[in-house]
């Protein structure tokens, strides 16, 4: 190779990481953006609505709504705790809002998909690799939810380890510090110079858009560098060393929605299996919740119990899939099957979207938002008539505090 050659070929490699650089910085500027207006406009407005229901199916599909719509699960956290800490929620009660943070916020990468709906192999894999995401969360919730609902799981094992690792001297009351992306300095300074919510979410949303589409095409030329080979072939080879890798660079990025967002191009221009990719998402679930649990030490009682729930939910969903390939496959096969679907009848994608993480939710919580009112106090009595006389007893008691409550 000439000179010149070596020269151009040193120039395309920085240029190439520069690009990729402000893409990501952008892609991430944008979507804390979006989170930080968002919660400005409508912060009580949501803490409302979690404590509007007790009913842990419809508290599951809040939770998936409200993080569909913030686009970061840090925020439903750290509005769940909140509430916890404030006693207007059990940690009961939160857990289903936890388990459908993890889901709703798999939707970006489902939407960098659709930068390639244009191209219909590219596509099928694109999306594939975007709803493998969701297709894992929706998995871990369906094995988890009915140890949650019927056993108290995840809640009593996140008691029993706070109360076990940490003194009630090691807690300090307060307000619950969630994990936020470095670029939130500057994002504080778009919305002070703007100084209207609004406007700010506006452009958030556009900025969102515009940055998947400039992230993916960036991505996708550097995946055409023949140096990628050496890289994918190191990073996605043991399906354990690239569960360690998506763990780590998410920890490091704070988010698991950018981790994601970057595999479904590779996998779309069949740089990677999405057999490889997997355990890369695994450990992305992993990684977004170590800054959570990193922030909650030496906070509220509650902002550690919510801490260690959502790691042991995406720790379970972990050791449930990752070592076992027969398990694995389940949301791979499902991710192919309705990407091939979604190829021939490209309506059932944006369907999937709409029903998935809006339409469904919102009408299971609007239906439901009467009927399942309850004031704390009730279920306060209920539980402690529970302990002091037995379950049995304690069915009565549900029976007759529902019976006594208002009729709306």
């Amino acid at each position: 190779m000439s000179k010149l050659q070596q020269v151009q070929t040193r120039s395309f490699k920085l240029i190439m990481a520069i690009q990729l650089l402000f893409a990501l910085l952008l892609f991430m500027f944008s979507i804390d953006l979006l989170t930080f207006s968002l919660a400005r406009l409508n912060n009580e407005v949501a803490r409302d609505i979690f404590t509007a229901t007790f009913n842990p199916f419809v508290g599951l599909f809040i939770g998936l709504l409200m993080t569909a719509l913030f686009q970061s699960s840090s925020m439903v956290t750290a509005m769940v705790v909140a509430v916890v800490a404030s006693g207007n929620l059990s940690l009961q009660q939160a857990v289903p809002l936890i388990m459908g943070a993890n889901i709703g916020t798999t939707l970006t990468s489902t939407l960098v998909s659709f930068t390639f709906i244009m191209k219909k192999s590219g596509f099928k894999k694109a999306l594939a690799a975007g709803v493998l995401h969701d297709f894992f969360n929706i998995f871990t919730a369906v094995i988890l939810f009915p140890l949650e609902y019927y056993f108290g799981f995840l809640s009593n094992t996140a008691e029993l380890l706070t109360s076990a690792f940490f003194t009630s001297a090691a807690i300090v009351e307060g307000d619950y510090v969630y994990n936020v992306l470095f670029t939130r300095p500057a994002t504080i300074w778009v919305y002070d110079f703007i100084g209207q919510a609004l406007i700010t979410l506006t452009i958030g949303i556009i900025l969102v858009f515009l940055t998947i589409k400039i992230l993916s095409d960036t991505v996708l030329k550097t995946f055409l560098s023949p140096n990628f080979k050496n890289i994918s072939e190191h990073v996605f080879g043991a399906p354990w060393r690239t569960f360690m890798y998506g763990t780590v660079f998410t920890a490091a990025v704070q988010s698991s929605t950018v981790t994601t967002s970057l595999v479904v191009p590779a996998v779309a221009t069949r740089k990677i299996s999405l057999e490889k990719v997997f355990p890369f998402i695994i450990g992305a679930n992993v990684g977004t919740t170590i800054t959570a649990v990193v922030a909650a030490i030496y906070k509220t009682e509650a902002a550690i119990s919510i801490a260690i729930v959502h790691i042991l939910f995406n720790l379970m969903g972990t050791l449930i899939f990752l070592p076992f390939p027969a398990l694995r496959n389940l949301p791979l096969r499902l991710a192919v099957y309705f990407g091939q679907k979604s190829t021939k009848r490209r309506f059932l994608s944006l369907a999937y979207i709409l029903l998935t993480f809006f339409v469904i939710p919102f009408l299971l919580i609007y239906f439901n938002r009467k009927e399942d009112v309850r004031p704390l106090e009730a279920k306060t009595e209920v539980k402690k008539e529970i302990r002091m006389r037995g379950p049995l007893s304690g069915l009565k008691a549900v029976e007759g505090h529902l019976k006594s409550q208002p009729k709306f």
